[in-house]
């Protein structure tokens, strides 16, 4: 049986406003902030959150925050993880969207709530009193009293000749996402660790015709050696000298020796690290280098939030939307408690 006794009443009450009351989901302590009213809570020019990125986890959760009845500004620099990608898939009633016309849908249906979308950068988000002040580019500053950030992965790319050109035309990470389109076809995998042996074998339901080129020196194991072979994947071990490429389709992959392994699609997890906003704000950082989360989207700092792919390696727009709604739905309830407590008293846990 679950152990709830971690839960704090308001955790109970934001799940149940999110249809959730029955879901054993551990969640850590909540950070309670400052309850006393003040005159920043009844400031007309103070946004109740401000989402730092415009992917599918800010713009989902700035749907459900605007439904809530709160003023919301949605700051996007214009850069999305998928901008290479053409389409956007396993998104119910949206597969195979391209993501311009996802983004374009998703703000028209923004339209009836309190919701700002601003093409800015976010430089920097200070805590002044009961607000946070979020610097952006240009010299602009909205205050606000929550902080949401979406601002996903930055994808570290591979110093391997023609890696850059193919990211997303050729080289993918995810199969739900990109192997329909190219199933049966000769395919690669990069391996840098035993997690990336067993996902070639997890590939093999896609196509038959697989490659596994070792990288970094990385060892293979006896067992996983004899597992791939069991899957009928190749193996090698040769170096990588390059990729061949026309225009944006991958030939081949060039091994030292100036051997050329003929394949039409590469999969990679290149090495991610978080954005530059997310490393001054000194939020605590899991083993693997992502946002560590107590609870919905509830991050090491009162008031910060975070959802979408930094704070996972499940990285998908559909996973990020529902993070994102989550995270506002908790977001919501802590914002509704905060303004109960100011008026009636402070809210007990």
């Amino acid at each position: 049986m679950t152990n709830r006794a971690a839960w704090t009443r308001r955790e109970a009450l934001a799940l149940a406003g999110l249809g959730l009351a029955g879901a054993a989901l551990p969640l850590g302590c909540r950070h309670a902030m400052d309850a006393t009213r003040t005159d920043d809570m009844e400031r007309k020019d103070v946004k109740d959150v401000v989402v730092v990125g415009g992917g599918p986890g800010g713009v989902s959760a700035a749907l459900a925050l605007g439904r809530g009845r709160k003023k919301v500004l949605v700051c996007d620099a214009g850069t999305p993880r998928n901008a290479a990608a053409e389409e956007v898939h396993t998104y119910l009633t949206r597969d195979g969207i391209p993501p311009r016309e996802f983004r374009r849908v998703a703000w028209e249906q923004m339209r009836p709530y309190d919701v700002e979308l601003r093409e800015a950068r976010v430089l920097d988000v200070e805590r002044v009193g009961t607000v946070f002040r979020v610097a952006l580019e240009g010299g602009g500053v909205v205050e606000a009293r929550r902080v949401l950030l979406a601002t996903g992965m930055v994808d570290v790319m591979r110093e391997l000749p023609g890696y850059s050109d193919l990211w997303g035309k050729a080289i993918f990470q995810c199969p739900f996402c990109h192997g329909w389109e190219i199933q049966d076809r000769a395919w690669g995998v990069l391996a840098t660790n035993e997690v990336s042996l067993d996902f070639a074998v997890m590939l093999t339901g896609w196509t038959r015709d697989l490659v596994v080129f070792v990288m970094d020196g990385f060892e293979v194991p006896a067992d996983k050696r004899a597992l791939l072979e069991k899957a009928g994947v190749r193996l090698e071990t040769r170096r990588i000298r390059g990729l061949i490429a026309a225009g944006e389709k991958l030939e081949a992959v060039e091994l030292e020796d100036g051997t050329r392994v003929p394949r039409e699609a590469l999969f990679d997890r290149p090495p991610q690290r978080q954005s530059s906003l997310v490393q001054r704000l000194g939020l605590e950082l899991n083993e693997e280098g992502f946002v560590k989360l107590k609870g919905p989207g509830e991050t090491s700092v009162p008031g910060i939030y975070a959802a979408g792919d930094l704070g996972t390696r499940a990285q998908a727009a559909i996973v990020a939307a529902s993070a994102g709604m989550l995270a506002a739905g908790m977001l919501n309830h802590d914002l509704n408690l905060e303004r109960a407590g100011a008026a009636h008293g402070p809210a007990q846990g």
